[in-house]
């Protein structure tokens, strides 16, 4: 759910942007919702989307010694 009013940041078209998206989930099999809650530049909305998505990423495949990873979702042991 983010919205792209400009055709390019920079050399960017932002059209590829839901497309990296679109193909990182396809081929690595994963839900993924990404929903900006507001944002005016292109450029800070592509930098907050892709940061965002980068801690999520890692916050997700960080081995901890009391879960079990499950693609990536932690099932923590009470």
């Amino acid at each position: 759910n983010v919205k792209f009013t400009e055709g390019k940041i920079g050399e960017l078209d932002t059209a590829v942007i839901p497309e990296f998206f679109g193909g990182f989930v396809n081929a690595a099999k994963i839900t993924l919702h990404v929903d900006l809650v507001r944002g005016k530049n292109a450029h800070h909305k592509c930098e907050c989307v892709f940061k965002a998505f980068a801690k999520a990423l890692r916050f997700a495949c960080q081995r901890n010694p009391r879960t079990i990873s499950a693609t990536c979702s932690a099932i923590s042991f009470a």
